[in-house]
């Protein structure tokens, strides 16, 4: 496809989808603007953008596809901006924010205008930020929400998607209302939980100094997404709030119920929680992307020798095997440590995993 494509905000997804897009339509014409400049500068400079734009109304004014990838706070204020311009009457608006209401009901006046404006969730992260850690292959097989209200035609639909195909992702068209609620279902409400469970342990840390030691490993993997943006969560939660107050409200019957368990001394019943928790989670799809990026972690117990660990990145160098994160769970002199090395994708963590065993004698899981 040709077209002039106006990307706002070239972080981690707006610069995977400048990727995807080059990929697919390397006949399209890649502009690009970040308030950090510097963050523009070295989109240019890695190939991400064809050029610069120096403002919004310089890149929006001749772009056939405007794609807003800021936080959710901004977009609606870039939409404000958008909806003042002289645009091209078939330009196609979007956006990847992870809400979607409040946005879509802001886009209304580019509607009053007769601009188009489909709301989009691409439904995929990473451990890195910026346009460095931008990937073609970041939403290849996530789940891409699209939102558009009712009057958008089933064309418009198909030419945003036939502009993203390059992401492999698989397209979902919902509501927005359908979309805040599941979004807040199963990836704003555990944010909060995992951060209330990190604030009552660093309340408790106080008494006991003991539990931030404690709190390595086990402990900091299941609460890893309470260390995501404060800013980018306080938009998220006050554009949601009405579905988490109902969600908050379900979790304190919940809590109360297992309170409730405990107090009655209710063996079977504790054991019937546990049982049906098991049975649901085991079920849950392994080799789908959801709505909180997961985490490909590779469990490898290796001895306490110098260069160690060296010995086992320099394997993984060698086979062109990329890691996003390393780290060691626990050395102690005569017993085996344990170095937990983080992936892209689940497709890199199964390649690290053979290589290791190639080259070495070390026990590998991906479970601890």
């Amino acid at each position: 496809m040709k077209g002039r494509v106006f990307v706002i905000g070239l972080g981690l997804i707006g610069g995977s989808l400048a990727l995807c897009i080059k990929k697919e339509h390397p006949e399209a014409e890649i502009i690009g603007f970040d308030i950090n400049r510097e963050q523009a500068r070295l989109a240019k400079m890695l190939g991400v953008i064809d050029e610069i734009a120096e403002n919004i109304p310089d890149g929006a004014q001749e772009s056939d596809l405007i794609i807003i990838s800021a936080p959710v706070n901004d977009t609606k204020s870039i939409i404000q901006a958008l909806s003042k311009l002289t645009l091209k009457p078939d330009v196609l608006i979007t956006d990847t924010g992870s809400t979607k209401q409040k946005i879509v009901e802001m886009a209304t006046k580019l509607k009053e205008r007769g601009i188009t404006f489909i709301g989009g969730h691409p439904m995929a992260g990473s451990h890195k930020s910026g346009v460095s850690a931008a990937k073609e292959i970041l939403f290849e097989n996530a789940f891409y929400l699209l939102t558009p209200e009712d009057h958008i035609t089933s064309e418009k639909i198909e030419l945003l998607k036939a502009w993203l195909i390059g992401t492999k992702a698989k397209f979902l068209t919902i509501s927005p209302q359908e979309h805040d609620y599941l979004t807040g279902v199963i990836s704003h409400f555990p944010h909060i939980i995992a951060a209330s469970i990190v604030r009552q342990t660093e309340r408790l840390s106080g008494n006991e100094n003991i539990i931030p030691r404690l709190a390595a490993g086990g402990f900091r993997d299941i609460t890893r997404i309470a260390s995501s943006s404060p800013q980018m969560w306080k938009d998220i939660l006050m554009h949601n709030r009405e579905n988490l107050i109902k969600l908050l409200n379900q979790w304190q019957e919940e809590m109360n119920f297992v309170k409730e368990l405990l107090e009655e001394g209710n063996e079977k019943g504790i054991l019937e929680y546990f049982s049906q928790a098991k049975q649901f989670r085991d079920g849950l799809p392994t080799k789908e992307k959801g709505a909180i990026p997961a985490f490909y972690d590779l469990f490898v117990d290796i001895p306490d020798y110098p260069g160690v660990v060296s010995e086992i990145t320099g394997y993984l160098a060698m086979e062109k095997i990329s890691i996003t994160n390393i780290r060691i769970l626990e050395t102690r002199e005569d017993i085996h440590g344990v170095l937990v090395i983080s992936f892209q994708t689940d497709e890199d963590r199964q390649r690290a995993e053979k290589c290791i065993l190639t080259y070495t004698n070390y026990t590998t899981s991906i479970g601890y």
